[in-house]
């Protein structure tokens, strides 16, 4: 068995003034509908400076100290796709829309309610769930979605027991873990 594969690394950022969030709702024909500011990490760019550029190129606006909060993966056609989930409260620039999308700022307990792209809902559930990922951590939660095939990953500094419970099409797995 290989012990390598394919991966694609993209990312996506909730940048959060208060009650409010920046929203993209976003053209391309792959995954249109409303969601969070994002795209694809560059050969060789690292992870956190892919989102500031990603964020600076959808919405002009300029983010600092972005904070990993959440993993989404799936394989599909013989590749591995991770997203890595970013929120972001310190920001500046002048929030303006992009080839990507019409942006703006959405009330938080607003979004469920648009046009969300596809499976925007159980993403939402990381972002607004406030599970942060500090640099040391001993939580973690996973939501696996059967329908597509794709997973979530939560990590937050706390401890906990080990649950599972289902949550309509989502199964959602706590643990403790020792580091």
């Amino acid at each position: 068995m290989a012990r390598t594969e394919t991966v694609e690394f993209t990312n996506m950022c909730m940048i959060c003034d208060g009650n409010r969030a920046v929203v993209i709702d976003r053209k391309k024909r792959d995954w249109p509908g409303v969601t969070f500011p994002g795209g694809h990490v560059e050969p060789g760019e690292s992870f956190t400076d892919a989102v500031v550029r990603e964020v600076q190129e959808e919405t002009g606006l300029n983010i600092r100290s972005p904070q990993l909060c959440g993993i989404k993966d799936w394989c599909e056609n013989q590749c591995r796709f991770v997203v890595l989930l970013y929120k972001a409260t310190c920001f500046d620039g002048e929030l303006r829309s992009s080839p990507e999308g019409r942006v703006w700022w959405e009330d938080i307990a607003d979004l469920p309610k648009l046009k969300l792209s596809l499976d925007m809902r159980d993403m939402l559930r990381v972002f607004t769930d406030n599970h942060y990922f500090p640099f040391s951590f001993d939580y973690f939660a996973f939501f696996t979605d059967r329908l597509y095939g794709s997973s979530y990953f939560h990590f937050k500094s706390s401890s906990c027991t080990l649950s599972i419970q289902n949550a309509g099409s989502s199964a959602v797995l706590s643990a403790y873990l020792s580091f």
